[in-house]
């Protein structure tokens, strides 16, 4: 392990930390008494952008994908535990307006973490619709698959999954 991996680390568990007591004090991504909504219905439907516009993480760049994104076992590094999201999916639920169980909903990374998307921004996580594996999955395996060989650069990636996901994946994966 790099000795700036220990210390990244620990600031992302401290950033949690900060973002769970925010969340559990009413705070969302939007802005106070701002309601979301999710454009499209179903597997593909999309996040508000007022809400969920997607967050990196400053630390995955292009430059070090080799060492950060493209590693086996990298997302295993850097996702906090349900005991941490469970409760900011729940008030991104009722910041969506979504009252359904909270089992038909995936706490999705609007960036997945494969691409270096911020791992607790609220700005990057919204209550996608069903359950995982869904089209989305597919996508984001594909796009991890092209950036790390070279094929699409991490720029690209994470402006197209962020844009309009569903139109990458008509680019990428349907027409494969």
């Amino acid at each position: 392990m790099r000795p700036e991996s220990s210390s990244r680390g620990l600031l992302v568990w401290a950033m949690a930390i900060m973002l769970v007591a925010v969340g559990l004090s009413g705070c969302s991504a939007a802005a106070p008494g701002r309601r979301c909504r999710a454009r499209g219905s179903g597997l593909y439907s999309l996040p508000d952008p007022r809400c969920t516009p997607g967050a990196i993480d400053p630390a995955v760049t292009q430059r070090d994908i080799a060492e950060t994104i493209c590693r086996p076992g990298y997302t295993r590094t850097v996702r906090p535990p349900e005991s941490v999201t469970e409760p900011e999916k729940l008030a991104s639920m009722a910041a969506y307006g979504d009252t359904g169980p909270p089992g038909a909903y995936e706490y999705d990374h609007l960036i997945p973490l494969e691409l270096g998307g911020a791992a607790n921004d609220p700005r990057n996580l919204w209550p996608e619709p069903g359950a995982s594996p869904n089209p989305k999955d597919a996508l984001e395996d594909r796009l991890h698959a092209l950036v790390c060989a070279g094929k699409v650069s991490l720029a690209a990636a994470r402006r197209a999954i962020a844009a309009d996901w569903t139109a990458a994946y008509r680019r990428w994966v349907r027409s494969r």
